[in-house]
């Protein structure tokens, strides 16, 4: 089925990388097939995602799409996921994840062992408040892991009997023929093994495993941001050989009404009144860390920015504090009483201005006005 690539990362044509890569992530820890064991469709929307995340992330196969689509790629030697062994595709991910979610992350950093149930690393996400994630805090979190079945000793089977699988014959893996080539898949009824269970376990209903809730307090380190991860260690599954993983939390950060994050840097926009700005008036702004006065210029233009730095977000490596951006909105009122509007007549002709004569000489003195 045809699909496109940035419908696929629900993301618009003119994104930044940045935000390409951070589409691929939220989707591909979603879609993955450690999280989805035995879904089909989330097998091959995982498919589509990586497919459109190696196309889009590489600046000439995105150039190259953009102009002709997946018809310029293939005349470029670009082959989609769909006509490649599954089980090579798998492989090739390992560079991909590590690129985007960092050396050692639990899905598709490296392969699940041969009879391994499910992945010993357990991923579970974790929604913080904007200030909790700025200035750091103490969160605890519930989840649940997996571990052995104590009754089957996580064989999954009443008599640890086996027989081979009747959808792919005990080969465990599923071929297909498309005109001379011939395509593999891990067969999906015996995730590979070859061999099902005859009489599963009426603990565990034949998976092998249970799952346990658990809850740990989490030293949440200030200036974490959306998409970084946090490791607990040995808090993940639990192995059959009594070993366990680690547990990797996906941070997600609520946005806050007045402040904006991008990365250390902090931006709020402050309302002016225009008199306020024409008089060069001193405001009181809120920052992250309580208030602080804004001088303003004689003249202050609307969408004028105004820089305070240091009073930002700190870096998580390097300590140092980000910037707060102030961007001034000039408000003008929506009506005037008649008191009002002959205080700025007034004001207005004081500085010589005619309201019916509007000629060179006075926009040139209204220009000198900003300049």
């Amino acid at each position: 089925m045809d699909f496109e690539y940035y419908e696929i990362l629900e993301i618009e044509k003119d994104v930044k990388t940045d935000d390409i890569k951070k589409a691929y992530r939220r989707l591909a820890l979603k879609y993955h097939p450690d999280r989805n064991q035995g879904n089909k469709e989330a097998e091959e929307k995982f498919k589509q995602i990586n497919e459109a995340y190696q196309v889009l992330s590489d600046t000439n196969k995105r150039e190259i799409y953009d102009r002709y689509g997946k018809s310029g790629l293939d005349r470029q030697g670009f082959s989609h996921f769909s006509e490649q062994n599954y089980e090579d595709i798998m492989g090739d991910l390992g560079s991909i994840f590590e690129s985007v979610f960092g050396s050692g992350f639990g899905f598709g950093s490296s392969k699940r062992r041969k009879n391994e149930k499910y992945p010993s690393d357990l991923e579970n996400e974790i929604t913080l408040e904007f200030n909790e994630a700025i200035f750091g805090c103490k969160k605890e979190v519930t989840f649940f892991y997996k571990s052995p079945c104590e009754k089957c000793g996580g064989s999954g089977s009443e008599d640890k009997a086996k027989i081979d699988c009747p959808e792919c014959g005990g080969k465990g893996q599923m071929f297909y023929r498309q005109g001379f080539m011939t395509f593999s898949q891990t067969c999906q009824k015996c995730q590979g093994a070859g061999q099902i269970i005859k009489n599963p376990c009426k603990i565990c209903k034949g998976k092998g495993w249970e799952e346990i809730e658990e809850s740990v307090t989490v030293d949440i380190p200030e200036g974490i941001d959306n998409n970084n991860r946090i490791r607990v260690a040995k808090k993940g599954n639990i192995a059959q050989n009594g070993s366990r993983g680690d547990l990797y939390l996906f941070i997600n950060v609520k946005n806050d009404k007045l402040f904006i994050r991008d990365g250390q840097n902090i931006y709020i926009e402050v309302p002016i009144f225009f008199t306020q700005a024409v008089l060069g008036e001193s405001v009181m702004i809120l920052t992250l860390r309580g208030k602080k006065e804004l001088k303003l210029p004689v003249g202050a233009q609307d969408k004028q920015q105004f820089v305070f730095k240091n009073e930002g977000v700190r870096d998580l490596r390097t300590k140092h504090l980000g910037s707060l951006i102030v961007q001034i909105s000039i408000k003008y009122p929506k009506e005037l009483n008649d008191e009002q509007k002959n205080m700025l007549k007034k004001l207005q002709d004081s500085f010589g201005i005619e309201s019916a004569a509007q000629d060179e000489g006075v926009l040139d003195k209204i220009k000198n006005w900003f300049s």
